[in-house]
């Protein structure tokens, strides 16, 4: 089965960062200040900048996200603009039908970086999106920003016995392609498989059948999908 991050939005992650969150979000403001770092102030429209690019990313509509919500698309406009906010278990809602970790909300390395850092065309490391998958021996960083719906770009390291798993996956559409930065990279295409080594690169179509996994070794790679998908 493909890797996705659908099971790591629960309410165990809900109820953890529940304290902060109401803590936060009672102090949110119409709109967010156009310069400095983020601050409690500032969490309501950041938040609702951040779901706002996530169902873009999706390509889901307002009445969509709403309905499997179970909120208004008034509602969630409101959200998505910063004037309103929801309680915890709608949070939790909100997050699953847009197939994310409600823990994204809340990155405080994210929320720490300068304003400018995360919206223009320069990713300043503090700022990278940080996803670990504990059980398939991934990490990935997102080296592209939030407001980039077309391409992604991806740091991925492996542990020596990470992998996408048996089962190759695909995507509808798109395009995919990477490097290898270090370590042995296995990779099956459509059935044919071939190793990566550091400095060999790939590309194919998102259609294409795939699965990939470390050649026993600690392995790193910049990898490129477009559309954007996490």
């Amino acid at each position: 089965m493909p890797i996705r991050a659908r099971t790591l939005c629960n309410r165990a992650t809900a109820m953890a960062q529940k304290d902060d969150f109401m803590s936060d979000v009672s102090k949110a403001p119409a709109s967010a200040p156009s310069t400095g770092a983020t601050t409690g102030a500032s969490t309501g429209a950041e938040i609702g900048r951040r779901l706002r690019l996530r169902r873009k990313v999706r390509r889901l509509t307002l009445a969509q996200v709403a309905q499997a919500s179970h909120i208004s698309t008034a509602q969630l406009s409101q959200i998505e603009r910063g004037r309103a906010m929801l309680s915890v278990d709608k949070m939790v809602l909100l997050c699953q039908a847009l197939d994310m970790p409600l823990s994204w909300l809340f990155d405080p390395a994210y929320h720490d970086a300068p304003l400018a850092d995360r919206q223009q065309y320069v990713i300043r490391q503090a700022a990278q999106r940080h996803m670990s998958f504990a059980a398939a021996g991934m990490e990935k960083d997102m080296l592209t920003p939030d407001s980039m719906l077309q391409l992604q770009m991806m740091r991925i390291v492996l542990s020596p016995t990470g992998t996408t798993g048996d089962d190759p996956y695909n995507e509808p559409e798109g395009a995919k392609g990477g490097v290898v930065l270090r370590g042995a990279l296995g990779l099956e295409i459509d059935g044919h498989t071939e190793i990566v080594h550091p400095g060999d690169s790939f590309a194919f179509p998102a259609t294409a059948m795939i699965r990939f996994w470390a050649e026993g070794v600690e392995t790193e790679v910049i990898w490129v999908t477009t559309p954007a998908f996490y």
